[in-house]
């Protein structure tokens, strides 16, 4: 037994060493075989590991939601569908403070309710020194449980009061990327910034912790709740951030916080709601059902371009065994059984696939981790992907292989030695 494995071992070493010698004789038939593979896998890779890399970026920036927490607010993360439905997401009312209040008041189940929103447009944040932002930030207005609801921290100095709070006071906590650009040689605490001419004086500074797919997410100014209602009016499209205690109580707490919302709303019973729940898994769900059809649509042109290449390596194949027919018939002569010439030619179909694919994956990781750095999203190598590739090139030399192969294995030996 232990002896026809190693037969077995000897002879596949054999084939693969022949037919790595049939790939290097017939160099430029080679190159042109597994181009053909090589830009099937590359377009496969390419796009997932795009999309991989962009997905890593929504999962790792999800701690902006901060833990066990979810937000109410007008619209989706994503706008999809149709422009009848996107029209009809338009018409949606705002999310009033009243509205607000009354989910704050009455969500029991959560351990933090935070109201909070943005001020129209970019904004330049200016320091005593000179220094200026782009006009990019963002200036958000929250309360206190704004902040706890979002698992922020604050790194320097402090968060406002809620004697502050009540009183409207001028003071702003920073994101990190305001305070790298204004800041940039002093302590912040204490001192004062203009915002739409507006001044305000520094108290705090948020801890960073990045923004999702690779945005700014610690380009923001956040002042009282009520300060933003004064300076912006308190007709200000608002957001809603809950937090529940635990995860075993996150479902029942959306449950509650969304039934409170659709009664301040005046929704009716078994209508859909007109606001947007934003979860981990709602963004999620999102982003794959906007991708879904770029990547259905990129493996069935990838298959296609996979297909074409089979068929290429079968036709080139064919003329190998063609031109090889006299080599067969020697080999056969000296003792080479059927079994060692079919795993000769499949194991070279193999061979040039799996080179085609080799090429293709190392462009498509390349190609798609240079989108992803162009969009500021980590780059990744999608390793259930190269699997899966590497695994495609097998099955397609192995498939187109097979008869070229057999066609090989069957001929005879004495009409090989006489073909010339």
């Amino acid at each position: 037994m232990h002896r026809t494995i190693e037969t077995a071992i000897m002879e596949i070493r054999e084939s693969a060493a022949m037919a790595l010698t049939a790939v290097k004789v017939n160099k430029l038939r080679s190159i042109l075989t597994l181009l053909g593979i090589a830009v099937g896998v590359f377009s496969i890779i390419g796009v997932m590991t795009a999309m991989t890399a962009l997905l890593s970026s929504i999962q790792s920036g999800m701690s902006a939601l901060g833990a066990n927490t979810f937000q109410m607010q007008k619209y989706p993360m994503f706008e999809t569908g149709t422009p009848a439905e996107q029209a009809k997401l338009r018409n949606r009312k705002d999310i009033t403070y009243d509205q607000a209040l009354r989910v704050k008041e009455n969500a029991t189940l959560a351990s933090a309710v935070g109201i909070f929103g943005f001020a129209d447009g970019g904004k330049v944040a200016v320091s005593p020194q000179g220094y200026k932002t782009n006009p990019n930030i963002s200036v958000s207005g929250r309360d206190i449980e704004g902040f706890t609801a979002n698992s922020w921290e604050i790194e320097d100095g402090r968060l406002y009061s809620m004697e502050e709070l009540n009183s409207a006071r001028r003071v702003a906590v920073l994101g990190m990327d305001v305070v790298k650009k204004i800041f940039p040689k002093v302590d912040p605490i204490g001192q004062k910034i203009r915002v739409d001419a507006h001044e305000y004086e520094v108290i705090g500074v948020v801890k960073a912790r990045g923004g999702l797919m690779g945005g700014n997410g610690e380009n923001f100014v956040v002042i009282p709740l009520t300060t933003f209602f004064n300076i912006y009016g308190k007709d200000q499209l608002l957001s809603i951030k809950v937090q529940a205690p635990s995860s075993d109580e996150y479902d029942n707490c959306m449950e509650q916080a969304s039934g409170i919302l659709r009664s301040a709303r005046h929704v009716p019973p078994g209508e859909e709601d007109d606001f947007y729940i934003w979860s981990n898994d709602s963004v999620m769900e999102q982003f794959n059902d906007l991708t879904k059809y770029v990547r259905l649509g990129i493996l069935i042109v990838s298959g296609i371009a996979l297909l074409a290449a089979g068929v290429g390596i079968m036709n080139i194949m064919l003329v190998s065994v063609t031109e090889r027919t006299r080599e067969i018939g020697i080999r056969k002569a000296v003792g080479a059984r059927k079994i060692n010439i079919l795993s000769q030619f499949v194991l070279e179909a193999v061979l040039l696939s799996e080179l085609g694919g080799v090429i293709g994956i190392g462009l498509g990781i390349a190609a798609g981790d240079l989108i992803a750095l162009l969009l500021h999203v980590p780059p990744v190598i999608p390793v259930e992907w190269v699997i899966i590739g590497f695994v495609s090139c097998s099955v397609v030399g192995i498939v187109f292989g097979v008869y070229p192969a057999w066609k090989a294995a069957n001929l005879d030996p004495i009409d090989s030695l006489r073909y010339e």
